[in-house]
């Protein structure tokens, strides 16, 4: 006869250790901090170069192209803006389609189910156990009424 031997089972620690969490988390934190950075170079660049071109002797012209080249970058980014909605947007309604829509038809399932369990339960057990308790408390009632001296 061969023995099995079972080698002791380790159960994973229940929090992870905080070196790890830290810098998991401290990660994003410096991407945000980099493109915040970043943006407030490209502002404060912009707003050099709006200054150093909106002199008193600049020309009519010179404030037109300024004001041109804003109202380009700003619809870049506002067309950057709706790139990234339209792709949260796929991305929702894929999240819908394939994830959600499966879990509310299998809910859907069981709920049927649940309400076809219910109505042959209560068809084929409390029915009858509510009509024997009637039976029964018609034929207390009876021997109460012909039993002498009884209540």
């Amino acid at each position: 006869m061969t023995e099995i031997s079972q080698k002791p089972t380790q159960e994973p620690p229940l929090l992870p250790p905080p070196a790890e969490d830290a810098s998991s988390s401290a990660q994003p934190k410096s991407k945000i901090w980099l493109f915040v950075l970043v943006v407030v170079v490209v502002i404060a660049g912009l707003v050099v170069a709006t200054i150093y071109l909106l002199q008193p002797a600049s020309p009519t012209n010179k404030i037109r192209d300024v004001f041109i080249i804003f109202m380009a970058l700003e619809s870049i980014v506002i067309g950057v803006a709706l790139v990234i909605l339209m792709v949260q947007l796929a991305i929702l309604i894929n999240l819908l389609q394939n994830e959600i829509k499966p879990i509310l038809n299998s809910t859907n399932e069981t709920v049927n189910t649940l309400r076809g369990t219910v109505t042959f339960l209560g068809d084929n057990l409390a029915e009858p156990v509510i009509k024997l308790n009637q039976y029964m408390a018609g034929f207390k009632k009876l021997l109460d009424l012909l039993r002498p001296g009884g209540k």
